[in-house]
């Protein structure tokens, strides 16, 4: 595959005399739309005035998490070249560990203000190595007006009732004429994004964090067979024979365009105000259903909990900046515009983060006060930190096996347990029981 990447112009300040100043690479993830572009080159603007340190956007462009992990880290081997301050996924950093510096040293105040029960999951080997700058967690969308159309008050609180509401519904629309309106769509495709399902199922069933945070491997048992099973049946039936090859975008697509009655996303800044992915694609682009049709709420329940995967970036330094206190200066200069742009109504960025919100481990994501669902969803994280370097491994072979029961090249029993021996011998741990959630 190739690797894109598309600097920026420099944004300095022309009048500074000699010597020039310090120049920092800001690592960026993804595409600068139209309308980004304005409010990205006054912030590097405002930036270099207040501390006359000039800024240069590189941005990464890749589709999927685990490539953008692969461009990131080449960018960082090429040193003084590359990034000084990046964003990074939350799932990187035990794999980039060793190229990021620890920031308490440098960002005292900030460290110290994180939310524990978000902050754990920036810490590597006691070393905080970024800075939570957008979090994220599953949600589920759903149509408002079809709900209240089909007769609910409320939207499902566990797997049995959606798979009985989609079905309901989306026969209702079928019969309309809508020949493609399904019940529900999700990402389904061989990438990251099936690790962040798939984990969601299986803690709901009480079948385990695929690797427990005391290194117990626990992918193969009973409710974890189950909760894939159940994704399985899925597929033809509410949900597209094609969600078996969906990116996050394409279930996106579909809802948008109006052709099913709820989809998996991501919602954001946890407890406190919110920013969701329905408010970034209305503010960025605009194509969205109107006003009143759309409802967020927290995923579905299995048999024992409703669990929302954490996701989300932070900001970090490279170990191989020559400049770090500025660096330093950059990050708290980012975090404040966003608190500002936040306050305002505005978006630079279009995320939330730690230092103003809170999350407990228990989460409510329900966004509509009306009719909302009492319960809390489990906020989990993926096994980044006790897989540490091996984790693009472990999610690659945990997302595959997975990806083979959805499209019927294996069965979940025979995939679990090919699952299970593989990731023993890729990590040397032990296998065993779920703990309890």
């Amino acid at each position: 595959m190739s690797i894109g990447l598309f600097i920026a112009s420099t944004l300095s300040a022309c009048h500074q005399s000699a010597p020039e100043p310090v120049t920092l690479n800001y690592l960026r993830i993804g595409w600068i739309t139209p309308n980004e572009l304005p409010a990205t080159e006054a912030l590097s603007r405002e930036f270099t005035r207040e501390t006359g340190v000039g800024l240069r956007h590189l941005r990464g462009v890749q589709e999927e998490t685990l490539d953008q992990l692969t461009l990131t880290h080449k960018l960082l081997q090429e040193g003084g070249s590359g990034p000084d301050v990046m964003e990074a996924d939350v799932t990187w950093l035990g794999v980039l560990q060793g190229d990021l510096i620890d920031l308490r040293p440098y960002l005292a105040a900030e460290t110290s203000s994180l939310a524990p029960s978000v902050a754990h999951s920036y810490i590597v080997d006691g070393r905080i190595l970024a800075i939570p700058y957008q979090i994220h967690a599953g949600v589920l969308e759903y149509r408002a007006d079809l709900l209240d159309e089909y007769g609910y008050d409320h939207p499902p609180r566990t797997w049995d009732e959606l798979e009985r509401m989609a079905s309901r519904i989306q026969a209702g629309e079928r019969a309309k004429g809508k020949k493609d309106f399904w019940g529900y769509v999700w990402p389904g495709a061989a990438a990251e994004s099936l690790t962040c399902n798939a984990l969601e199922w299986q803690v709901g069933e009480g079948g385990g964090r695929i690797i427990e945070t005391d290194g117990t491997i626990s992918v193969n048992n009973p409710s974890a067979i189950r909760a894939w099973q159940r994704a399985r049946r899925w597929i033809g039936s509410i949900s597209p024979p094609s969600t078996v090859e969906y990116r996050e975008v394409d279930a996106t697509n579909v809802f948008d365009s109006g052709r099913a009655v709820f989809a998996r996303d991501w919602g954001g800044a946890l407890g406190g105000s919110s920013t969701s992915r329905e408010q970034l694609r209305l503010r960025l682009w605009g194509h969205r259903l109107p006003a009143g049709k759309v409802g967020y709420t927290t995923l579905p329940s299995g048999s024992t909990a409703s669990a929302t995967t954490l996701g989300g970036l932070g900001l970090a330094v490279s170990r191989y900046s020559l400049h770090p206190r500025e660096d330093a200066a950059l990050i708290r200069f980012l975090l404040r515009q966003q608190i500002d742009s936040m306050e305002k109504g505005t978006v630079l960025n279009l995320s939330s983060q730690a230092v103003v919100y809170d999350v407990a481990p228990a989460v409510d994501l329900n966004h509509n006060a009306e009719n909302s669902d009492p319960r809390k969803a489990i906020l989990i994280d993926r096994p980044t930190r006790v897989a540490a370097g091996s984790y693009e491994e472990v999610t690659r072979a945990y997302f595959g096996a997975v990806h083979s029961v959805l499209t019927g090249e294996k069965p979940a029993p025979e995939a679990t347990a090919d699952l299970e021996k593989y990731l023993v011998k890729i990590t040397g741990f032990r296998s065993g029981l779920p703990r309890k959630n």
